[in-house]
């Protein structure tokens, strides 16, 4: 039990985020920004406004997309492994339009195998590597929002 405490492990706790108030300037459609708001509300201190002129910073999520390559062919030329990827580019200013964190991006990799004849399934996994991919993005972005210093 004392190596536990020792070994400097803890718990993800709340997010020590370095603003009180925060807006979210996204395509009202975004999935990505509606689990960003949850995770922002339920895991700080922060709350997030419903207009720009209330909130210490405005985050822009300046596009999300979802986006399939084919990774490899089988010998009969059929598509036997996908890459999946999830993109969101976002950047934080506050009222005043300082930038806070530039325009950046977050890019999420998951490559896996394809059945053509378990069509349903593959479908299934694929929808649920994308909900994983957007879940770990917001998850990032609340970790580098927390690491964004504001200038006074």
């Amino acid at each position: 039990m004392f190596l536990v405490a020792a070994c400097g492990f803890q718990l993800r706790g709340t997010a020590d985020l370095p603003f009180k108030s925060m807006y979210v300037q996204a395509p009202s459609t975004s999935v990505f920004a509606i689990l960003l708001k949850r995770a922002v509300v339920s895991g700080s201190g922060a709350r997030v406004t419903e207009r720009p002129e209330q909130a210490e910073v405005i985050l822009q999520i300046l596009s999300e997309a979802q986006e399939k390559q084919i990774l490899s062919l089988s010998g009969g030329g059929r598509v036997s492994e996908y890459q999946l990827r999830f993109r969101v580019s976002f950047r934080l200013t506050d009222s005043k339009n300082r930038e806070h964190i530039p325009a950046s991006e977050i890019l999420l990799r998951r490559d896996y195998t394809y059945n053509d004849s378990q069509i349903l399934a593959t479908e299934s996994e694929e929808a649920l590597l994308y909900r994983d991919m957007r879940n770990d993005a917001v998850s990032q972005l609340v970790r580098r929002l927390q690491a964004a210093k504001l200038q006074s």
